[in-house]
């Protein structure tokens, strides 16, 4: 049988989750219907939704990826989205040629063009290998959707369209993801 404290342990991080929902509810709706409008008016114009961030944002890079491309919920055609996060190659090279700072820009500068999206993930808001790649972005005409942990970022205040969530990083990344499980199944919806 489970003590006391590991009980009221429990049942703190579900009240946090709880809490955390509540204020994605009360304060990111306008931002998910923006995010969304974005990522559609993306695919429409012929543009990719380009993701990146790191650890596990990196993870959430793929798993978005593979849901666009892949499908969500309803068969449909894939959808053009590509992981800034998944390629040892690239990473490890431009890490070692122009330093980490560089591994999600120099990626930009390749691949980005006006008609995209850069899906920027970073629960400070402060990464710096993510703000150089949105900083290139935003310089290329692409459109910047950022998801922070943070209010009043430097990620937020480049962005297009922002969704922040404050609180626990860990945490953070668990509403992160209820948000973008929202977007692909908006996005999929618009194509199915």
């Amino acid at each position: 049988m489970a003590s006391q404290a590991r009980k009221k342990r429990i049942l703190d991080t579900i009240n946090l989750h709880k809490k955390l929902v509540a204020e994605l509810e009360a304060n990111c709706l306008e931002e998910i219907a923006l995010s969304a409008r974005m990522l559609i008016d993306c695919i429409t114009g012929g543009g990719c939704i380009y993701i990146c961030g790191n650890g596990g944002s990196a993870a959430d890079a793929q798993h978005i990826a593979a849901e666009l491309v892949g499908r969500f919920v309803r068969e449909r055609k894939g959808l053009p989205a590509a992981a800034l996060t998944t390629d040892t190659s690239i990473l490890t090279s431009v890490g070692n040629d122009y330093g980490f700072e560089q591994v999600f820009a120099r990626q930009v500068e390749a691949l980005v063009g006006k008609s995209d999206v850069l899906w920027a993930f970073s629960t400070s808001g402060t990464s710096k290998n993510v703000l150089a790649a949105a900083e290139l972005a935003k310089q290329k005409g692409a459109g910047v959707l950022a998801f922070t942990g943070r209010k009043n970022s430097p990620l937020e205040q480049m962005a297009d369209v922002c969704i922040c969530v404050e609180g626990p990083t860990a945490t953070v990344q668990e509403i992160h993801q209820v948000a973008y499980h929202i977007l692909c199944d908006l996005a999929e919806e618009a194509f199915s």
